[in-house]
């Protein structure tokens, strides 16, 4: 399954190296981390570690196919 999952404000490159699993890009004031996850304890180990960080998730989403 692929996740799309976005982070309030831009992530500095240190912050996104913490996610080598999921790719990152900026759109305006926030960082959208995206990529495959392999189920559900991954999925929620990527939030922890979201929050672990300080990051502020504003949006979860699967991707279709």
């Amino acid at each position: 399954m692929r996740y799309e999952i976005r982070v309030d404000g831009p992530l500095p490159r240190a912050l996104s190296e913490a996610f080598p699993e999921l790719d990152s890009c900026a759109v305006s004031d926030q960082t959208v981390l995206f990529g495959h996850v392999t189920d559900e304890a991954q999925l929620y180990g990527l939030l922890a570690r979201c929050q672990s960080l300080g990051l502020r998730v504003v949006e979860l989403r699967q991707l279709p196919g």
